[in-house]
Parts: structure tokens; C-alpha cells; sequence
């Protein structure tokens, strides 16, 4: 009895020891099972945009080029933005990828156009730009060991374009440009100009600068000779009327339409 009493201090020591051993044991291996794994990051490419080719446009038509395509613009020099005057520069240059920020803003330098200055210029777009940032910002390039030249292949012959579809003008005018073959007909636009009303049943700022962008772009077109004007602008009456209805404006393009359908008659006959 007396040596199981000498004992007992030394056997409570080792039972704690191994009882804390095996808790820890437990501790860690509940710990392994819970962990949870770190979540992975995946990196979204951003949607990006490219700068159309406006340079050599009159400006009536390329600010709706540029507004087509997500860009804002704004016009700098001494020049300002009548709608008969012609893009000479803009920046960023044609085909360049930028980040789509919104409304990237393309500045524009502009000539003269043969016609009179009439009206109020527009020199900024009617909405707010946003920055311009390039999609594919150019590295800086390392040295490169020259490879050995190889043989030149023979180039492919060119693939035949498709014939763009004719549209015989109604009558010339001196220094008009001609009509742009990659945009639908004057007509073709007033019909969806039509359609687009009766969708929009709403005024707000951006739904009337887009009407008021397509009335001076048949309504210029015409004036230009181009296919059909004087149809387009009959279809363009029938639309400057439905935009009087639900909206409460139209009046004053509508009368601009039908000076320009006066005009366009008596060209033609």
C-alpha cells in the first residue's frame, strides 16, 4: 500500500499528459477537416470599344458615326461643328482599342465645308464623355536575338469583295459628298426612325438628340441628292408627326422636312 501510495503523484502526471496530448491531437485534426479553402479570384477581361474612321466626313454624319458606336466627341480648333463641315483629324486615331469607360471622348479638328454656316454649332456631344484609356497599352519592348530569314511565301490572292448595292442619286450637287454605301438608304432610316418613336413613347434629352441626329441626317441626305430622298422625307413627315404626338414636339422639323422636300422635288424633275 505504501509503494501504490509513492506512485500515484507520478501516474496523475502521466495521465494529464497524455490527456492533453490526445486533446490537441483532436483540436488539429477537427481544424484540418473545417478548414475552408481560400476562394479563387477570377479576373474579368472589360468590354472595349474601337474608334471608328470619321476623318473626311462631313460632321452631320460623323458625330452620329461616333455616337452609333459608344463615343462622345467634342470639337477643338478654330473651326466649329456646322453640320456641312468635314472632319480633317481626330484623336484617338481610327481603329485604335480603347477600355469602354462609358463614352470615351474622340476629338475632332474640322475644314470648312462649301456650304453656309447656318444655325447653332454643336462643338461638344450632347451627353458627358469619360476617360479615354487604351484596351492593349503598348509594352516596353525587350531586345530580340534576330532569327535566321526564312523563305518567303507566296501571298494569297485577295478575296473578291462583294459589289456594294447601286444607288443611282437623284440629282448632283457641286462639292456634296456621296452617299456612304456601309449605312442603310435615307429611307430604309426614316422607316425605323418611325419605329423607334412608336417604342419611345417617353421624352427625355437622350431619346430626342437621337431623333433630332436622324431628321438632319435624311433631311441632309436628300438636300445631297441621294437615293430616294424625296420618299425618305415623305416617311420622315409621317415620323416628325407621330414624334408631335407623344412627345409634343416636331413641329419645326417637320417644316424643315417639308422645305427640303419642296427642294428635292424640283431638283429632280
Amino acid at each position: 500500500m505504501a509503494a501504490l501510495a509513492a506512485r500515484l503523484p507520478r501516474l496523475a502526471v502521466i495521465g494529464g499528459v497524455l490527456l492533453f496530448a490526445s486533446a490537441t491531437l483532436t483540436w488539429g485534426a477537427a481544424k484540418r477537416l473545417t478548414a475552408v479553402p481560400a476562394a479563387k479570384h477570377t479576373v474579368v477581361a472589360k468590354p472595349t470599344v474601337v474608334v471608328p474612321d470619321v476623318t473626311g466626313q462631313a460632321f452631320v454624319f460623323a458625330k452620329g458615326t461616333l455616337e452609333d458606336a459608344g463615343f462622345a466627341w467634342q470639337v477643338n480648333g478654330r473651326v466649329h461643328g456646322y453640320s456641312a463641315n468635314t472632319v480633317a483629324t481626330q484623336t484617338p486615331t481610327a481603329g485604335t482599342k480603347l477600355i469602354d469607360t462609358g463614352a470615351p471622348v474622340v476629338n475632332v479638328t474640322l475644314t470648312r465645308g462649301k456650304y453656309p454656316e447656318t444655325g447653332e454649332p454643336e462643338d461638344v456631344s450632347p451627353y458627358l464623355s469619360t476617360a479615354v484609356a487604351l484596351a492593349n497599352p503598348l509594352p516596353i519592348a525587350a531586345p530580340v536575338t534576330p532569327a535566321a530569314p526564312k523563305a518567303a511565301k507566296p501571298k494569297a490572292a485577295p478575296a473578291k469583295k462583294a459589289a456594294p448595292a447601286k444607288r443611282p442619286p437623284a440629282f448632283a450637287v457641286a462639292g456634296a459628298p456621296k452617299e456612304p454605301l456601309d449605312e442603310i438608304p435615307l429611307t430604309e432610316r426614316a422607316r425605323r426612325l418611325d419605329a423607334w418613336l412608336r417604342d419611345h413613347p417617353h421624352q427625355t434629352s437622350a431619346n430626342v438628340s437621337h431623333f433630332l441626329y436622324q431628321q438632319s441626317w435624311i433631311v441632309t441626305g436628300a438636300k445631297f441628292g441621294w437615293w430616294h430622298g424625296a420618299e425618305a422625307l415623305r416617311l420622315l413627315i409621317a415620323a416628325d408627326r407621330h414624334a408631335q404626338a407623344a412627345w409634343g414636339i416636331g413641329r419645326k422639323s417637320e417644316l424643315a422636312a417639308r422645305r427640303a422636300l419642296a427642294e428635292v422635288e424640283a431638283r429632280s424633275r
